[in-house]
């Protein structure tokens, strides 16, 4: 285990160095949630007005929305070295061969503690408040970054999986109904009833609602129906499955990669 953390270390340290050498890329993404929380604040501020600031809604809405945009640098960086033969060279190493996957999990992973940070400054300057003390706070926290690590797994296995970083564009597409599709932006409880269900059942909403649970910000999707009720458990148990799910495919799918 020793040797696997430290390998998985390296890799993931090789990650910083990229984004070194390309500052104006990790700034982007690290800004990019923010623009869209500028953006939709704007636009829909004023529309969805009522006795609580709409910030009080949207924010952490946004916060679970980063965390699913992570998802696209992932795929494309893992696929990136597969098609260049950086993944198979990995292999021939005398190394751990779940460092190599572990390793771009721990960078993204502390990438978007980053993102998290700057979104929470600017949410904090828009008037954005948690009303449940510090430790709800953390605790909403650590199930927006269960939710990344669990994404993430889904990106390595998709990244280990296409032709070539292109191929990924094809995925990316996807993303974004993901996103919008869930209770990011307005509650589901505003939305027709079938498609409010879906958006629901969506696990981007269970982590967005319970967020807003335990941030103290009013969401009318929480008592909408039994999965908003039980926002919590849901953004516990989705991303665990997830996990459950995506980590060992990635595993299998690395250890008999063939280009």
């Amino acid at each position: 285990m020793r040797w696997v953390l430290a390998d998985s270390w390296t890799i993931a340290r090789r990650t910083f160095l990229h984004w070194r050498m390309q500052p104006g890329l990790v700034v982007f993404t690290w800004f990019f949630p923010v623009l869209m929380l500028l953006l939709f604040g704007g636009l829909l501020g004023g529309a969805m007005a009522s006795d609580a600031s709409y910030y009080e809604l949207l924010v952490p809405g946004i916060f679970a929305l980063a965390m699913l945009f992570g998802l696209e640098g992932t795929m494309t960086a893992v696929a990136t070295d597969v098609s260049k033969g950086v993944t198979d060279r990995f292999r021939s190493l005398p190394m751990s061969s779940a460092a190599v996957v572990l390793g771009r999990c721990i960078a993204d992973l502390l990438d978007s503690v980053v993102t998290l940070a700057v979104l929470v400054a600017t949410g904090l300057v828009l008037g954005w408040r948690w009303h449940e003390g510090l430790p709800s706070a953390l605790a909403a926290f650590g199930l927006l970054l269960l939710l990344r690590f669990a994404l993430l797994w889904v990106g390595i296995f998709i990244g280990l999986s296409v032709k070539n970083a292109q191929s990924v564009t094809v995925v990316q597409v996807l993303v974004w109904p993901i996103g919008f599709l869930s209770s990011t932006f307005v509650a589901t409880s505003t939305m027709p009833d079938w498609l409010g269900t879906i958006a629901q059942w969506n696990p981007l909403s269970a982590t967005a609602t319970a967020a807003r649970e335990l941030f103290g910000n009013p969401d009318p999707s929480s008592t909408a129906t039994w999965i908003g009720e039980h926002a919590g458990t849901a953004a516990v148990i989705a991303p665990l499955l997830l996990t459950a799910i995506f980590l060992p495919l990635s595993a299998h799918r690395y250890r008999t990669l063939s280009r």
